[in-house]
């Protein structure tokens, strides 16, 4: 076979790709009028090697990666449409897809709320949201080799730049980490650090592996072992990338991979085995997460499957989430009692190996809140839930308590038990995230 070569396909060249040429007109138009908004990448593996073209438009992988009008509610496709059919110049179409992108929820969970001050000044590219990790946002890696329909950080591609992370360099990264000897964990995050070339990588990653050493883990957040694989075997420079894994692990610290599958299917290439093992060889971790949606992972017995399929592969099973409240929410999300039964089926399905994964868990502007299922006290129907992690480390692992709700999608849309006015960490957060009180420092 030979070495294959990376294609991007995106808004501008799609109509290019071999497998659309059977699309009809409306059905493309579509594709165009929806990545307006919604930011569009994928590349020639996904297409390839991944999408089943035998079952569009319900493929899962197709559905994950190309703009469908049903990722926008009616009466926001429709004004997209609206300026596309007038065949208004592109910039006055950019004017009304920023207006629709603004009504969805573009700084979910109090993103900006994260963002840490040193010398009067906000830090950019990095958040600190709980004590022990930082995360950090290089300027060159933010972008994907392909992009997620449900993503969470669609901000990062969109053009809203008020919404954009990004760190020109590690220096005050690492400056910030020295003077908070409590940071543990730092996770290089974005888009994706992957897409970066191992030189330029290297000159991010090197301060920190000479940094502090009160820092014991770096984390790589990543999309590319399901999207781009080869990456780590027969691009260019993958051989330098894992040279750099391994001068990670020589240092003394911890490499931890966190690689983002959403579905089996991106567990099943060639591809993406030998990569695994090669990153495995360099003395990495790889932990998996992905949040939990409707029309890609919805089931029980598919969750079972990929992380067994993990668990085989020397892979640690790490999160279920929740999909958060922002972008296509409406599309994805499950109410949240169908996310418990979804991973309590799938746990109990499984072996010990593979229930090292925790969910389903919402990141919300709190925290990261575990739903540990339900119960009924006094008469009445409860959630019973926790914190995973929290703004506030004093708040992790106190079980609390909300009303049952079989619609409920995210944390603010439940209401507190036993007729309280609020949950028990709220005044607490109210004045963390007015900035009169830290949990960081």
């Amino acid at each position: 076979m030979p070495t294959p070569h990376y294609k991007a396909y995106t808004s501008h060249n799609f109509r290019t790709i071999p497998q659309l040429q059977s699309f009809s007109d409306a059905h493309m138009r579509e594709i165009k009028t929806t990545s307006y908004v919604a930011p569009f990448k994928t590349n020639n593996y996904v297409i390839d090697e991944l999408i089943d073209w035998s079952n569009i438009p319900d493929d899962p992988i197709y559905t994950l990666t190309f703009p469908r009008r049903e990722l926008l509610k009616p009466d926001l496709y429709d004004k997209v449409a609206a300026a596309v059919d007038k065949d208004l110049p592109k910039e006055e179409i950019g004017i009304v897809a920023k207006a629709v992108q603004r009504k969805l929820n573009p700084d979910p969970s109090g993103q900006s709320a994260n963002i840490p001050v040193r010398a009067g000044h906000k830090l950019p590219g990095v958040q600190h949201k709980y004590k022990e990790t930082v995360l950090f946002f290089p300027k060159a890696g933010q972008t994907c080799h392909a992009y997620c329909t449900f993503c969470f950080r669609w901000p990062q591609f969109s053009g809203l730049s008020q919404a954009k992370f990004e760190a020109d360099a590690s220096a005050p990264v690492v400056e910030y980490i020295r003077n908070h000897p409590h940071v543990t964990d730092l996770l290089i995050t974005g888009g994706d650090p992957m897409i970066m070339s191992a030189k330029v990588l290297a000159g991010y990653v090197e301060p920190f592996i000479d940094g502090p050493d009160t820092l014991h883990t770096i984390r790589i957040g990543s999309k590319s072992l399901a999207y781009w694989p080869y990456r780590y075997t027969t691009d260019p420079d993958a051989d330098d990338i894992l040279r750099l894994f391994e001068r990670v692990v020589k240092s003394g610290r911890n490499l931890a991979f966190m690689a983002h599958f959403n579905h089996p299917v991106e567990l099943s290439t060639r591809a993406v085995e030998d990569a695994i093992r090669r990153i495995l060889s360099t003395g990495a971790q790889i932990r998996t997460q992905s949040p939990v949606l409707q029309h890609i992972n919805d089931k029980s017995e598919l969750w079972s499957a990929m992380w067994r399929r993990q668990v085989d592969l020397g892979l640690v099973p790490y999160y279920m989430f929740v999909e958060r409240d922002t972008g296509a929410k409406h599309f994805y999300a499950l109410p949240l009692i169908r996310c418990y039964e979804i991973f309590r089926e799938a746990y109990g399905r499984v072996s010990g190996l593979c229930r090292t994964v925790r969910g389903p868990t919402m990141s919300a502007t709190p925290g990261k809140v575990q739903i540990l299922g339900t119960t009924e006290l006094n008469g009445e129907k409860l959630f019973v839930l926790t914190f995973i992690q929290g703004r506030d480390s004093e708040w992790v692992e106190k079980p609390f308590f909300a009303k049952f709700d079989p619609d409920a999608t995210w944390l603010n849309e439940l209401r507190p038990a036993f007729g309280q006015n609020r949950f028990f960490y709220e005044m607490e957060l109210d004045e963390i995230l007015r900035g009169r009180l830290s949990t960081i420092d």
